[in-house]
């Protein structure tokens, strides 16, 4: 049976910290703004951005664009259990292909209880859709690692791209223990590059309950399974927010395109910023992005009325960043 994923709230170990984050001498945050209605807003400029670290505001000393091209590696679990609905997610990734940008790259992994690259980084995009067709699918063992894959496929990223992204299509269950997750956290936090986890097997979430004699004992499984969700949807989900992106999870076939989409999109409006750590003490950082100034597409709320100082307008632009990174030790 699959094991319940670690603990969300956990902290990482402490001893491959050092090793993650010792050349990290400029902190990048992917940054990704829309207004109340979800639309993405560009045109922003470096001085619509102030960037806090533990609270305290930091220049910026890198501005990247939104027309910067992106890399993007599509992660895909191949347990048992995916290859049952495998198609119903694969049939709708041309809409993430068809709205990519034409010089953005693209790349192809797979994972059960290991990593494997299928395809490199490549501008050619029609050349996934036929490996995304014969992907293979474990139909054996259950032991599933998505931590350590999603670990490795930052590794097949270059460092030094403004724009990175991993869209990982995954039940979000694993079979690993916690020292797989602990190694994640860390990594992520010494990397720029946003997760964007698609969760699979929305059927075998909502499965309907039979009647008759098996109606208890299949309660029970349910119960079980449902607890292994749940864990899986809190990690998923603190993946995105640690790094920027967005956890989805459809729940039928007909949901896999609009995703897709918008992820696309996300990926064409994205800001890339930069800031020098101010200190080096080999600490969990936080960061806040906000936006200033005169920004049309997002209305106003109110102003302060007496001092000028916080004169500024309180705006609904809704921003997406990193939340964290690990400053590096002295």
């Amino acid at each position: 049976a699959i094991g319940s994923a670690p603990s969300a709230g956990q902290e990482p170990q402490k001893e491959p910290v050092p090793a993650i984050v010792a050349q990290v001498d400029l902190v990048n945050v992917e940054v990704t703004v829309t207004n109340e209605r979800g639309d993405f807003i560009a045109g922003l400029k470096r001085e619509n951005f102030r960037v806090f670290d533990n609270g305290i505001e930091q220049p910026i000393t890198h501005f990247a664009p939104i027309e910067a091209p992106a890399q993007v590696l599509v992660l895909v679990e191949t347990s048992p259990a995916v290859y049952l609905i495998h198609r119903q997610h694969l049939a709708a990734a041309h809409a993430l292909l068809e709205n990519l940008a034409i010089d953005d790259q693209v790349a192809l992994a797979t994972y059960d209880q290991s990593a494997r690259l299928a395809v490199n980084l490549s501008s050619d995009k029609q050349a996934l859709a036929p490996a995304l067709g014969g992907l293979r699918y474990s139909l054996g063992s259950a032991e599933l690692n998505p931590f350590d894959a999603l670990s490795a496929a930052l590794d097949w990223l270059a460092t030094g791209q403004d724009k990175q992204a991993i869209v990982l299509l995954s039940t979000g269950l694993d079979t690993s223990g916690a020292g797989s997750w602990q190694r994640l956290m860390a990594k992520l936090r010494g990397r720029r590059v946003v997760v964007f986890p698609v969760a699979l097997g929305g059927e075998l979430r909502s499965a309907k309950k039979v009647q008759g004699k098996t109606r208890a004992a299949q309660e029970s499984r349910e119960q079980d399974s449902a607890l292994s969700f749940a864990q899986a949807d809190r990690n998923l989900e603190l993946i995105a927010k640690l790094t920027g992106g967005q956890a989805y999870f459809p729940r039928e076939a007909s949901e896999f395109t609009a995703i897709y989409q918008q992820i696309a999109r996300r990926l064409r409006n994205q800001y890339s910023l930069g800031f020098a750590p101010p200190a080096r003490d080999g600490m969990v950082h936080r960061i806040e992005v906000q936006i200033v100034g005169d920004v049309p597409a997002c209305v106003a709320l109110k102003k302060a009325r007496k001092s000028r100082e916080s004169e500024a307008a309180t705006n609904t632009c809704r921003v997406r960043s990193r939340q964290e990174y690990v400053a590096p030790a002295r």
